[in-house]
């Protein structure tokens, strides 16, 4: 999750605003029956919609044994594409919005992932696993 620390610019709050509402959008897609795509799609839709950009370099992942396990969660896609959710399903969404552009790299530390251009980015993510057909996310918290 991405949180501000001292006082922030309008801007940067919305952009917190609109990848958290990004992530409850791509929830909103966890039925089972829906595919990867329709997640995907729906995540950039609103983002673009909000004039931001997603990410493409990283993605949400499947939950189980191994960290970052397949399948890959896209925060792009084309509706009726990729893989059919189901039940039992457990994947982590995670979409990642650019103020600028979505292109990013990473720093000879080989873990800092930084925008190409220098501006801002915020991240959030949600574990859901599908259960009776419909998501039930696995890690809300209580402020």
């Amino acid at each position: 999750m991405t949180f501000p620390v001292g006082k922030i610019d309008e801007e940067s709050k919305k952009l917190l605003e609109v990848t958290r509402e990004a992530l409850e959008v791509g929830i909103e897609q966890c039925y089972a029956g829906n595919r990867l795509g329709d997640l995907g799609n729906a995540i950039e839709a609103y983002v673009k919609k909000n004039k931001f950009t997603v990410v493409r370099d990283f993605c949400g992942h499947g939950v189980g044994y191994a960290m970052h396990e397949d399948p890959m969660v896209m925060n792009f896609g084309r509706k009726g594409r990729g893989i059919k959710l189901e039940e039992g399903m457990v994947i982590a969404i995670e979409p990642m919005v650019n103020l600028g552009s979505y292109k990013v790299g990473i720093l000879n530390d080989g873990w800092t992932a930084v925008t190409k251009d220098g501006k801002r980015s915020a991240h959030f993510e949600h574990s859901v696993a599908i259960v009776d057909g419909k998501p039930m996310v696995l890690s809300r918290y209580k402020k």
